[in-house]
This record gives structure tokens, sequence and C-alpha cells, in this order.
């Protein structure tokens, strides 16, 4: 019962942070709420959240690297793979290799190996912090894109060094020939069983929808089933789950591209994944805050390991480790702008000091970096406690909340007026596409007016029908296919136009709850009703 009486309240304070993040006056990032009121439960209740690292890094990392990598635009990702790269590989080493150093020399008391699992967990990035930074400033969208990136494969970067780096503690030994084979391994295993889960199990739910039918729900419990399939494959077969993980989230968005999916069941399956986005995230942050207390009450205890009887001393390797982690994502893309400039023939160019001070204040760390640490082993293989752990989760933690503040109030004055290169406009390709398929539209209508109108009496009926749809789709071919000044004018007639379609479906789904509540309509089919004017608002909202 208790346990259950736990997750309510974290649930609770997860809606409860949403709620404060947005009448809250000051736009501060709604991590920082739900460890605030993780703080607050920590210390109004006697119980305190213990869970297996294991099992912590199963529930939360599988789903959120899975829906990272299904619902990252591939076209951006692919565009900028180069810098996607740099960013995601080769800052992650270098960040691991500079941060465990520093970490190591500055706290000699923690062993050189935890020193780099240390420097492992706070390398990743979290995009969903600094998009909520950003929502008052919007993040230029090509910056969010490359930030998205990176975010989503230095995921599985920094916790396979994690990984490496844990062995290396636990057994005292590191080979730098075996560390670099077991990676290949590691990393292409990974991969292999991510994207070979998902096409098998889309191959067999489709063939088994095409003969017997769609199960919607069936369907939805597939998606959220696949990462988790996914991630216990690859670690059965000592590959890396989180590259899975990512592979199978990756692969999950081409396969979809082939539309086998029922309508319905894709606006249901959008809204449970973003529920388990949004509650995954919160809870992780929730379960910072109510670690905090105890962590804070035993600080007398963890500044001893390094070597001082001052707590004052916890805040400075605090402040160190993010400037370090500063210092070093600012050198880092830096040299990758120079870089991409002197591919570019513009070796004499310097890159703009705010972009690369955007991207440095944009490396935020959160729920990555939380859960990678709470996955720290527990005892050594010889039963002993392993070393540092607490001081370890004390400055991630700490790191999380000195980032997620530092962002916030220095990202929006430099993102605001930053002025980018010109994206390449899509209209061109999206008018194109809805030509070809209102075309796609019309033909299909026609042959079905014919096969639907062959021998019946009343065949001047479906005609009428046919030819009242197909209108629709001449008139938006005609749009389309007009110049440039008179299609600016049919985009300005199609904003107004939704415009007044939302009003008029909000006044329609207003007149059918007025009816329900004054029992002049039953409530099955006033729910019908709703779900169809739903579905229409969705369509002209989004």
């Amino acid at each position: 019962m208790e346990t259950v009486t736990i997750v309510l309240v974290l649930l609770l304070a997860v809606v409860v942070s949403g709620i404060v993040s947005r009448v809250f006056p000051i736009p501060l990032p709604r991590p920082l709420f739900q460890i605030a009121l993780g703080a607050v439960i920590g210390l109004m209740a006697d119980w305190r959240v213990t869970l297996d690292p294991e099992i912590f890094f199963l529930l939360f990392l599988p789903p959120l690297l899975f829906l990272d990598g299904w619902r990252i635009p591939r076209e951006e990702l692919f565009k900028d793979g180069k810098t996607v790269l740099e960013l995601a590989l080769g800052l992650v080493v270098f960040t691991v290799v500079g941060m465990g150093f520093l970490i190591h020399w500055m706290i000699p008391a923690m062993p050189l190996a935890v020193a780099f699992a240390l420097a492992a967990v706070v390398s990743p990035t979290d995009p969903i912090a600094v998009s909520a930074i950003a929502q008052r400033v919007p993040i230029p969208k090509r910056m969010m894109h490359i930030l998205e990136g990176e975010s989503l494969l230095n995921d599985a970067s920094g916790l396979v060094c994690l990984r490496f780096a844990v062995a290396a503690a636990l057994t005292g030994a590191f080979s730098v020939h075996d560390a670099a084979l077991n990676f290949l391994w590691v990393a292409l295993g990974g991969i292999a069983v991510g994207m070979g889960v998902t096409w098998l199990v889309s191959r067999a739910k489709s063939w088994v929808s095409r003969h017997y039918g769609e199960d919607g729900g069936a369907q939805i419990l597939i998606s959220l089933l696949i990462p988790f399939g996914s991630y216990l494959i690859a670690e059965h077969l000592h590959c890396s789950g989180i590259l899975a993980a990512v592979a199978a989230g990756l692969t999950m968005g081409f396969v979809e591209t082939t539309g086998e999916v029922a309508a319905t069941t894709r606006i249901r399956r959008n809204t449970v994944w973003d529920t388990i986005q949004f509650v995954a995230n919160g809870i992780i942050f929730v379960l910072l805050g109510e670690q905090l207390p105890g962590i804070l009450a035993g600080a007398a205890g963890i500044v001893r390991l390094t070597g001082h009887r001052e707590i004052w001393w916890l805040g400075v390797y605090v402040v160190a480790i993010n400037l370090g982690l500063a210092a070093l994502r600012f050198l880092w893309v830096w040299l990758s702008f120079r870089l991409t400039l002197f591919r570019a023939g513009e070796w004499k160019r310097s890159p703009n000091w705010r972009i690369v001070a955007a991207m440095s204040f944009a490396g935020v760390r959160g729920a990555i970096t939380l859960a990678g640490v709470m996955t720290l082993p527990l005892v050594m293989g010889d039963g002993a406690p392993f070393p540092a752990r607490e001081l370890a989760i004390f400055l991630a933690m700490g790191v999380i909340i000195v980032s997620l503040v530092v962002a916030s109030l220095g990202l929006p004055p430099l993102l605001r007026d930053l002025k980018l290169p010109p994206e390449p406009s899509h209209l061109a390709e999206e008018d194109a596409t809805r030509i070809a398929a209102a075309e796609a539209a019309i033909a299909a209508v026609e042959r079905a007016e014919h096969e639907m109108a062959e021998g019946r009496a009343d065949a001047d009926v479906y005609v009428a029908a046919a030819s009242r749809i197909m209108d629709a789709y001449r008139q938006r071919i005609e749009v389309r296919r007009s110049d440039a000044g008179e299609r600016e004018s049919a985009r300005q007639l199609e904003r107004i136009e939704r415009e007044l379609r939302l009003v008029a479906l909000r006044a329609e789904r207003a007149e059918v709850f007025r009816r329900v509540q004054n029992r002049e309509i039953g409530s099955e089919a006033a729910r019908k009703m709703v779900r169809e004017i739903d579905l229409l608002e969705a369509r002209y909202a989004g």
C-alpha cells in the first residue's frame, strides 16, 4: 500500500509542477519546480524512495530515448550530421577525459574510474530542459535540431562510457585495446538489435493487421513494448541497450512511413506517448528533489570523503565542475564551428561568438544525467560499498540544478534577436506534395464513384457526391499551382479560414455539451459527435 501511495504522490507532484511553472511570474524551466516539489515531499514525508539502479535504468531510459529517436526530424539530423556527430561523440569523449582527470585532481579521494564515471554521466545534455527554458525566447529551428540530434546520440555515447568506467571501477583494470573492441561490439550490436527488433515486430503486426484486422489498443501496447524488448535483448547479448533503444526509435520513424497504422490509432498512440514522456521526465526530477534532503543531511559525512570538514567545499566542487563543463563545451563548439567554416572554404571567417555561447549555455544536464548516476552500483564485487557513490550522486545533482539555473538566466538574453543563416524554405516541396496528394484523391474518388454507382438507378446521386468532393480537391490544386503572389494570398485566406473554422468547431462542441447537460441528447451520441469535432479541431489547430 505504501508503494502505491508513493507512486500517486509522485504523479501528483508532476501535475502540480506543470501548473506552477505556467503561473510562476519568472520564466523558469519546469524541472526546477519538479525538483523543488520533490524536496518538499522529502522533507515532509517519512519515507524514502529506494530504487535498484538496474530497475531505475530500465524503467525510464528506454522509452525516453526511443521516443526521441522516433520523433526527431531525420532529414535535419542527416543534414547537420557532421556537426551532430562532432558534438555527440567527440565532445563526449573530450568531456569524459578532461572532466575525469579534473574531478580526480580536485577530489583525490574519488578513484579515477569513479571520476570518469561521474564525468560520463554529466556529459549528456537534455533538450527537454532547454526547450522549457526557451519557451518565451524560441530557439532557432536549426540550432534546436542540432541540440536534439546531439542529445539523442550523446545520451548513448555518454552512457556507454559510463558502462566502461563502472566496469573499470569494479575490476580495477582497463585496457584501451579491449575497450575499443568491446565498444565496437557494444555499439554495433546494440544498433543491430534495435533495428532488427523494430523491423521484425512491425512486419509481424502488419501481417496480422492485414489478415485479421487492426486492434488499436494492441498497436499502442506493442509500441510501448518495443523499446523495453530491444533494451533487454541487447543487454542479454552484452550489447548496449541504450543504443538499441535509440536505434529502435529511429527505425520506427522509417517503418511508420508505410502508413499501415489506422489514423485513430496514431492519434491515440501519440497521446499515450506524450503522457509517458511528460510523466517519466517529471518523475525523474521529482525523485531527484526527493533524494536531496537525505543527501544534504549526510553532507557532513560526504564532505569528509573529500578530505575537508567545511560543507561549503561541496558547493565549490559543483561550481568548478560546471565551469569545467562550460569551458570544454565552449572550446569544442568553437573548434567545431571553425572546422565547419574551413570545410566550407571560409577559413578566414570567425564563428559568431553569440551562437557559440548560446550552444554552450544550451548544454543543460537533466534526466539522463540523473538516471545515469542512479545506476552506479551499490556495492563492489566483494560486497564492499561502491567508493564515493553518494558523493558522485550529490555532485551530479548539483550540476543538474546549477546548469538549469544558469541556462534559464543566460540563454534567453543570448537567444534574443540572434540571427542565424536563413533556413531553406520547404514550401515548394509541401505544395508539390499537396498537389500530388489531391490528384491521387481525385483519381481514387472517380474510381470509387464508378464502382459504387455501377448498375444503380440512383447513379446521379453518386456522381453529385463525388463532384462535391473532387471540386474541393481541384480548388486546392489550382491554388497551389498559381503564381507566388496568389499563393501567398491563398495562404493568408487559409489562415483566416482555419481560425474561423476553429471558432465554429468550438461553438459546435459547446452546444453539444449544453444539450447533454439539459438531457436533450444521449451521452453515447454526444460522445461520437464530440470525437468528430475534436478530430477536426486537431486537424485545423495542428
